[in-house]
């Protein structure tokens, strides 16, 4: 039981980091789609710099710095060149992929699995998982007790009485994108150091799903909390019963996306009835 409930903070931790960062676009009225890929570049930054450094401060620092380069690279796209939003979102997850394979070539001369001669030490998930559930209470204080966090929401809901205020609604559209890149950032140096290498595509739909939770969530802080342990516990369950059970491998890969569809239908009929 207790090797379960490890299994799913840990599968849960990158989810909270990466949901956490794609709220803030959400409440701004735009869909964050590229959380996949800010979560894969954050976990090769994080591995590159701690390989050299043996630092975890600096390596989650660069994670964060990286997520949120690339997250101003898409922000350019979408917000100044108008570039469509989904297209520029998968253009970041395509170009994240390539781009750590490159520099994985180009830096430790492998595009596969890199490993790190350092240890990160224990207690690695334990202080991640802390740190995403305080980060997550700063969050519902920010959006529900904040101007920035009313004036957040507003750019979903009226972007008409912020331009009469002489508030620029495409800043705080700009400013989200950067915060989810910043925390996909942090959540992806969790996937590289608590493996202690950086293995291609290891963020393995996390960021997808993360989108997933935002909207069962109902774009809550709290929702977010409690979508993501659901999700997480059932990737835990399907690994736990790979082992316990005979079940086939690829019913067992695809369990977890399976209560996704679920749940997505779930909530979607629950909504429909209230109407």
């Amino acid at each position: 039981m207790l090797s379960l409930l490890r299994s799913t903070l840990t599968i849960m931790t990158p989810i909270l980091f990466a949901a956490a960062g794609g709220l803030f676009p959400a409440l701004a009225g735009s869909l964050n789609i590229a959380l996949e890929g800010l979560l894969l570049i954050g976990a090769f930054a994080s591995l590159t710099v701690f390989y050299f450094s043996g630092s975890v401060p600096l390596a989650i620092i660069a994670a964060a710095m990286a997520g949120t380069l690339l997250s101003a690279i898409h922000a350019f796209a979408f917000i100044k060149l108008k570039a469509n939003n989904i297209i520029a979102g998968l253009a970041v997850n395509l170009f994240s992929a390539g781009l750590c394979i490159v520099l994985s070539d180009k830096i430790f001369n492998t595009r596969g699995v890199v490993t790190t001669p350092h240890a990160a030490g224990s207690g690695l998930v334990s202080f991640y998982f802390v740190f995403a559930v305080i980060l997550l209470a700063v969050i519902w204080v920010v959006i529900n007790k904040t101007p920035f966090g009313f004036r957040l929401r507003a750019c979903e809901k009226n972007q008409e009485a912020l331009v009469s205020l002489n508030i620029k609604p495409q800043a705080y559209n700009i400013v989200s994108i950067l915060i989810s890149g910043f925390l996909c950032g942090i959540g992806g140096s969790f996937l590289s150091l608590n493996l202690g290498s950086f293995v291609p595509g290891m963020s393995a739909g996390k960021g997808w799903i993360a989108l997933v939770v935002i909207y069962l969530g109902a774009k809550k802080p709290q929702g977010v909390f409690a979508a993501a342990f659901v999700f997480a516990l059932a990737e835990a369950f399907s690994n736990y019963a790979q082992g316990m059970f005979r079940i086939p491998a690829d019913f067992v890969l695809a369990f977890p996306y399976i209560c996704t569809l679920i749940a997505m239908i779930a909530v979607s009929t629950l909504k429909s009835s209230r109407q």
